[in-house]
C-alpha cells in the first residue's frame, strides 16, 4: 500500500527534507499489482512461508489418529492372545463342551469387534490424509492467474481459524460449510478442544486429565505442567470441600510422584490443609479464587496450540500486526495525516499502538493527486503554502487553469511560477 506523506512546512527547504514517507515493505495479505507477475509470484512464494500451520495441524492430528488406532489394536489382540492361552489351559483340565464353545464364542466376538474398530480406524485415517492431500493441492494450486480467489479462501481460512480460537464454533462451521472449505480448516482439531474447555468451565477436571493421558508422552516432551496444575486443582477442590482425609490421600497417589520437579509448588498447595478456603492470607487465598479455573483455560489453550504446531496467536492478529507495523511511521500519529492512511483511524491507531514502527530502509514520495511516484523524472514541487506535488500533476493543472495552481487539499491558489523544486536528500 502507498502512502502519500506530505505535511505542511515553513520553508520549501524544511518541507522537503522533513518530509514523512512510507516504507516498501509489503505486508502478507497486501494486494498485488496486475502488471507485475514476477512480483506476483515473489509474493506468493514468501506468502506460502506462512502456510507451516495449514499443514502441520492436519498431519499431527493424522500421527495421533495412527497412534490411537495402533494402542487400540494392541489392547485388543493382547486380550485375545491371553483369551486364547486361557482356553488352551483350561482345554487340558476338565471342561464341558457348552463351557468351550461359551469361551471360543466370546473370543470370536471380541475379534469382531476388533474388525469393526479396524474399519472404523481405518476410515478415519484415510478421512485425514485426504484431507492432508486436499491442503497441498490447495497450495499447489496457486499462481498469478487466480491469486484473487486463492487470497479470498485464504482470508476465509483466517476467519474460521479466529473464530474456533474465539469460541465461535457454529459460526466458524456456518462459514466454512457455505464456504465449501472444510478440508482446509481445523474444526474437527477444536471441537476435540471444545470438550475439554466446556469441562474446565464446568470446573471439571476429568476430560482434560483425559487429554493429557491420550497425549502423555509428548507433553512430557515437552516438559509441560498441565496435568501437575490440573492436579493440584483437584486437590484444592477437595479442599475446599473440607474433605480432608481425601485430600491426603489423592496428594499421596496423585502429586507425590511430582515431588522431585515441582516441590516448591507441591508445598504451598498441601498448606492449603492447614489454612483452608476462608483463610485470609493472600499467598494461599489466591489458590482459592475462581481466576484458577481461567488459568488452566488458558493453560490447556497453549498446550493444546503446542501440540498440533499451532501459532499461540490467532492468525488474523498476527496478520494484522504485521500489516500495521509496516504501514506505521510517526507521521500516522499526527493531526495532519492524510485521510488515504489507515493509520489515520482512531481504531488503526489503538490496534497499532503497541506495534512497533516500520524500518524504512527504502522508502518512496508519492503524489497527492496522480498517485504517481515522485523521482528525478517527476520531481516534487513545493508550493508557497508548504504542500508538496509531482511536477506532472502540477503542470498539466497549469495548462488548464491559464498558469495557475490550486492545492486540492487546502484550496490555496498561485502562479506556476511560484513553484520551488525540492530536493529529496
Amino acid at each position: 500500500m502507498e502512502m502519500e506523506t506530505i505535511p505542511n512546512g515553513s520553508s520549501p527547504t524544511s518541507t522537503a527534507s522533513s518530509t514523512a514517507v512510507t516504507p516498501t515493505a509489503v505486508t502478507p495479505t497486501a494486494g498485488i499489482s496486475p502488471n507485475a507477475p514476477s512480483s506476483k509470484l515473489n509474493q506468493l512464494s514468501e506468502s506460502l512461508k506462512l502456510e507451516h500451520q495449514f499443514l502441520r495441524v492436519p498431519f499431527e492430528y493424522y500421527k495421533k489418529t495412527i497412534r490411537s488406532n495402533h494402542r487400540i489394536v494392541e489392547k485388543e489382540v493382547s486380550a485375545v492372545i491371553s483369551g486364547v492361552s486361557d482356553a488352551a489351559a483350561a482345554a487340558d483340565s476338565v471342561m464341558s463342551r457348552d463351557d468351550a464353545v461359551n469361551r471360543l464364542n466370546s473370543l470370536v466376538s471380541r475379534l469382531q469387534g476388533l474388525k469393526r474398530k479396524l474399519e472404523e480406524g481405518s476410515r478415519t485415517e484415510n478421512l485425514q490424509a485426504q484431507r492432508c492431500r486436499a491442503r497441498l493441492d490447495h497450495l499447489e494450486s496457486a499462481d498469478p492467474e487466480n491469486l484473487s480467489d486463492w487470497n479470498d479462501i485464504r482470508l476465509k481460512r483466517i476467519l474460521v481459524d479466529y473464530m474456533l480460537r474465539m469460541s465461535y464454533y457454529d459460526t466458524a462451521m456456518k462459514l466454512a460449510e457455505s464456504s465449501n472449505i472444510q478440508d482446509l480448516v481445523d474444526v474437527d482439531v477444536f471441537h476435540e478442544a471444545k470438550k475439554v474447555i466446556d469441562a474446565l468451565q464446568n470446573k471439571e477436571v476429568t476430560p482434560a486429565l483425559a487429554w493429557c493421558a491420550d497425549n502423555k508422552s509428548r507433553l512430557k516432551k515437552s516438559k509441560s505442567k498441565f496435568e501437575f496444575q490440573l492436579r493440584l486443582q483437584e486437590f484444592i477442590e477437595l479442599v475446599r470441600a473440607e474433605n480432608m482425609m481425601r485430600a491426603i490421600t489423592y496428594a499421596r497417589k496423585y502429586l507425590a510422584p511430582w515431588g522431585s520437579t515441582h516441590m516448591k509448588e507441591l508445598q504451598r498447595v498441601l498448606a492449603t490443609l492447614a489454612f483452608k478456603s476462608n483463610t485470609e492470607c493472600a499467598t494461599y487465598k489466591a489458590l482459592f479464587e475462581p481466576k484458577q479455573w481461567d488459568y488452566l483455560i488458558d493453560q490447556f489453550k497453549q498446550e493444546f496450540c503446542k501440540l498440533y504446531g499451532m501459532t499461540l496467536e490467532p492468525l488474523l492478529n498476527i496478520y494484522l500486526q504485521a500489516g500495521l507495523s509496516a504501514l506505521k511511521t510517526p507521521f500516522c500519529y499526527e493531526d495532519d495525516c492524510t485521510k488515504e492512511d489507515p493509520l489515520s483511524q482512531e481504531s488503526f491507531r489503538k490496534l497499532a499502538t503497541p506495534l512497533p514502527y516500520s524500518k524504512q530502509h527504502h522508502s518512496k514520495l508519492v503524489c497527492y493527486i496522480t498517485k504517481e511516484l515522485m523521482d528525478t523524472e517527476n520531481p516534487p514541487l513545493v508550493l508557497p503554502n508548504g504542500y508538496v506535488y509531482s511536477t506532472k500533476a502540477l503542470e498539466e493543472m497549469a495548462k488548464r487553469n491559464d498558469g495557475r495552481i490550486t492545492c486540492p487539499r487546502t484550496g490555496f491558489t498561485c502562479n506556476y511560477t511560484q513553484l520551488v523544486k525540492a530536493y529529496i536528500s
